[in-house]
């Protein structure tokens, strides 16, 4: 089984169990409850007789405490296991977030230069030397973008594995990487997380690999990346879960008939 929250087009956010071994079809949607309130939740999925939520034997969630809490009250029997997608999602965000800091930097820093260019020309025109600095004309980088729109969309390069670059992605990657290695050094961490699940490898090989890359992490020594190792280090055996064998190749598809 899986939990997650959604949140529809009217703002209203809900609760949504679903049969992953069903794969869209028939027993898919176990439950929709309106809320997201670990109290609301549990006390809705309680009324599911008890001897169908033993049946329930692991639950994929993402990393948030109520979610996990849900699971445990209501489906006793199961297994926790914290999807890869959000894993992997909470070090994609910190290395966006590096990506946005920089991009103040570079607005800060073209705003600077704007600015002396005005103090010039005003300079010039007092003197009567009008039109000698000329318009104000931002840098263009190697692959024709200026840095600002590089910063602003390369938000899709950070947040894509470098093999589904199309080649625009890889020009810009490039220059962006260039301008500052501290980011492509935090995107290598990104993609070595995504080597780890990929692999798909046993329970303690798995944690070998994630000890391996916490130091890695700590030794960037970003405060953004160190939260997220400490979000990790307390969820290591729920996130450890999604590499056993027996929980991630479930395939039996368990059907609540159950009317609330």
């Amino acid at each position: 089984m899986s939990i997650d929250e959604t949140c529809l087009s009217n703002g209203e956010v809900y609760t949504i169990l679903t049969n992953k071994a069903a794969r869209g079809r028939k027993g898919a949607l176990a439950a929709m409850i309106k809320g997201v309130a670990a109290e609301t939740v549990s006390s809705i999925l309680n009324e599911i007789p008890l001897e169908c939520r033993l049946r329930v034997k692991s639950v994929t969630t993402d990393l948030s405490s109520a979610m996990m809490l849900i699971v445990r009250r209501s489906f006793p029997s199961a297994k926790l296991i914290n999807d890869r997608f959000h894993v992997q999602q909470l070090m994609s965000e910190a290395v966006d977030q590096l990506r946005i800091r920089h991009r103040w930097e570079v607005l800060d820093s073209e705003n600077r230069a704007i600015k002396e260019h005005r103090e010039k020309s005003r300079q010039e025109k007092a003197e009567k030397e009008k039109g000698k600095t000329g318009p104000w004309i931002p840098r263009v980088m190697a692959n024709g973008e200026t840095m600002p729109q590089i910063m602003a969309r390369s938000r899709h390069v950070i947040l894509k594995h470098k093999s589904k670059w199309n080649d625009s992605q890889a020009a810009r990657a490039k220059v962006l990487f260039g301008q500052f290695p501290d980011l492509q050094a935090a995107y290598e961490l990104y993609l070595d997380l995504i080597d780890i699940f990929n692999k798909r490898s046993e329970p303690n090989v798995a944690r070998l690999h994630l000890a391996r890359w916490y130091k890695e992490v700590e030794e960037f020594g970003n405060a953004e990346f160190n939260k997220v190792i400490e979000t990790f280090e307390n969820h290591n055996a729920t996130i450890i879960n999604y590499f056993e064998p027996r929980f991630r190749n479930r395939k039996k598809v368990i059907i609540f008939e159950h009317k609330f």
